[in-house]
């Protein structure tokens, strides 16, 4: 186990300085710099401040109370905390299981929080027991977290050394892409982002919709692959682009109904009429989709059961199932509305 003196020889300071930094100690002044340097050593020691003694390796064998059991979650969002319908109904499906369980979330992160290393060492220093994780996550952020918390149940997030609850990306954009192509469609668009890599095309909805536009016979044009790294703003403005330049496909399948929605917005400012000139298909059918001008043509992911269903696999582990890590698929279905 590390200690405070190999953190102040890797961090090159004092270990006074150290536990000021710990201990948000404002009375002498410590450069941003030797901050960070801290808190980097801190992360890569895996250095924890005692506090009494190891927990057990499960609930059963420690004998623990539910109000000893600490579960978190870290969510994946663009932009602001609360604002993705996508991840908050995914999160209301996780509350509901655990308080029905009788217990409560101890706390509620972001990948992009978890950047910061005092957020990071200040999230997992206390024993946390459980976490849904909704975001793959850095090498050395989720090597981290592994070493603290004992049970991980991702949602999504192609780690393989932990269970996992999702939905099938590849097949929902092979379903979504063959319905354009049943409705006459040849010239048909993609939208989306990355996660991790830096490269829409390595994502699997990207690689469905490419494989089933080339098992019917049927061109990608470049031009109409829109990278807006699921920022509706950058939709708009590449759809505007697109209207401008009068070279657009007669369809797009878009990665999040988020995405399609903010499509729909660039195309009615352009004055293109959806579905007659541009059908337009989402995916995951958030709430406010069937909403949308016109209603949005979607494919339906059960959103608030994979929260709940998550929930259900990591009590499981914590008390005490110890069989290899697994990923449970959840069934998605076609929603057709207007806009195709």
């Amino acid at each position: 186990m590390s200690t405070i003196r190999d953190v102040a020889k890797l961090a090159n300071v004092s270990t006074a300085t150290v536990s000021r930094v710990l201990n948000n100690d404002t009375k002498y002044k410590i450069t941003d710099e030797t901050r960070e340097r801290v808190w980097q050593a801190v992360t890569q020691l895996n250095y924890k401040i005692a506090s009494g003694p190891k927990r057990k390796t499960s609930a059963q064998d420690s004998g623990e109370s539910k109000s000893h059991i600490k579960i978190g979650c870290v969510l994946s969002v663009t932009k602001d905390k609360y604002n993705d319908p996508y991840f908050m109904s995914i999160l209301s499906g996780v509350e509901e299981r655990l308080l029905g369980a009788g217990y409560n979330m101890s706390f509620i992160r972001t990948g992009i929080e978890l950047n910061d290393s005092k957020i990071l060492f200040n999230t997992f220093n206390e024993p946390i027991t459980g976490l849904i994780l909704m975001e793959s996550l850095d090498h050395e952020t989720y090597e981290y977290i592994r070493k603290q918390v004992p049970y991980i149940v991702g949602i999504d997030t192609e780690r393989g050394d932990i269970d996992n609850v999702g939905y099938d990306h590849y097949n929902v954009a092979s379903m979504a892409v063959s319905h354009l192509i049943e409705k006459g469609h040849t010239r048909i668009g993609y939208i989306g982002g990355s996660g991790l890599s830096s490269n829409l095309k390595d994502s699997r909805r990207y690689r469905g919709y490419y494989a089933t536009m080339h098992a019917a016979g049927l061109s990608v044009n470049p031009d109409w692959v829109i990278d807006c790294m699921w920022d509706e703003a950058v939709c708009i403005e590449k759809i505007n682009h697109l209207c401008t330049t009068r070279n657009f496909p007669t369809a797009f399948f878009a990665g999040s109904d988020l995405m399609a929605m903010a499509a729909l917005n660039g195309l009615y400012n352009n004055g293109i009429a959806v579905p007659d000139e541009i059908a337009v298909i989402g995916l995951s059918n958030i709430e406010v989709s069937k909403y949308s001008n016109p209603p949005l043509s979607t494919i339906d992911v059960p959103m608030k059961e994979i929260g709940m269903v998550a929930v259900d696999n990591l009590l499981d582990r914590i008390n005490g199932n110890k069989l290899l890590p697994k990923k449970v698929i959840l069934p998605t279905r076609l929603i057709v509305r207007s806009s195709t």
